[in-house]
């Protein structure tokens, strides 16, 4: 439902791809926020040395156990890049969650400076996309709400973060019915232990979403209904919530007050706070 599919491969990807890559991103990080801490070797190192950066995402358009998509045998290569952050988020489908998961917490780490210093906390991102039974059977995510339930409690028994993805407004659903259930999504996600629930609003143009909205049963999300949700999630103050604000003027029918609301949106993700809502005489607020 998210715009990753762009970036997937049919082929597994090749041993040390994914540590190369994180290298190049690294090396732009230091450009633009120089490392202040140098590590063994000398070499000026990102993470606690990096000025404002304390956690790193590792998202690689599917599941990071995936043994094609992130070869086992790099991990201990990524976690040696990664161990530096307080925190370290990778996304991963809730079937892949199992032992891989433990072994790669384990070595983060490793290699700590003294045994004062706390090891990154790592976290899992999983997408729920909908606690509606029956439109979640229908988007073929091959998981049941008691299969996630399942794995958010094996997160918290080994002492793991749980993030979780929502949609607003999958297919199969009218714009009240999408506030409706992408709230309950929210209240789901925070009751299985979440820390965080992130809001995507699902955008066409993948083929599948453009067949549906041919058919009638698939319309982007109105922006007024991702701010509702947003402002509940927020105003529940059992987690963070964020709203994935890519692309969002497609979600907009008023170029009037469409910066003023994107505006607001990323004041509710930096401040976890619902700002006034917006008056707009041209749309009436929708």
């Amino acid at each position: 439902m998210c715009d990753l599919w762009k970036s997937t491969t049919a082929q597994p990807i090749p041993l040390g791809a994914i540590p190369a890559q994180i290298d190049q991103a690294l090396a732009q990080v230091r450009r633009v926020a120089p490392a202040t801490a140098a590590g063994a070797d000398g070499v000026p190192t990102p993470g606690i040395g990096t000025p404002g950066i304390s956690q790193v995402k590792l998202y690689n358009s599917g599941s990071f156990f995936d043994p094609r998509a992130v070869p086992p045998e790099d991990h201990p290569a990524i976690a040696e890049r990664a161990r530096l952050w307080e925190r370290v988020i990778v996304e991963c489908h809730p079937a892949l969650v199992d032992a891989r998961c433990l072994r790669f917490r384990d070595l983060l780490a490793r290699g700590q400076a003294s045994a004062a210093t706390a090891p990154p906390r790592l976290e899992i991102a999983l997408g729920l996309e909908t606690a509606n039974a029956e439109v979640l059977e229908k988007l073929n995510k091959r998981m049941t709400l008691d299969q996630f339930r399942h794995t958010a409690d094996f997160l918290r028994v080994n002492g793991l973060a749980l993030r979780v993805f929502v949609l607003v407004r999958p297919p199969f659903l009218d714009e009240a019915a999408a506030r409706h259930w992408a709230q309950r999504s929210i209240d789901f996600a925070f009751d299985c232990g979440a820390t965080a629930v992130t809001l995507i609003p699902v955008r066409a143009g993948n083929g599948a979403l453009d067949a549906l909205a041919a058919q009638g049963r698939f319309a982007p999300p109105r922006l007024a209904s991702v701010e509702a949700v947003a402002d509940y999630g927020v105003g529940l103050a059992r987690g963070r919530v964020f709203v994935d604000l890519w692309d969002l003027e497609r979600f907009s029918a008023c170029p009037a007050c469409f910066e003023r609301r994107r505006a607001r949106l990323q004041t509710l993700n930096l401040h976890q706070t619902t700002p006034p809502p917006i008056d707009c005489p041209a749309c009436g607020g929708g």
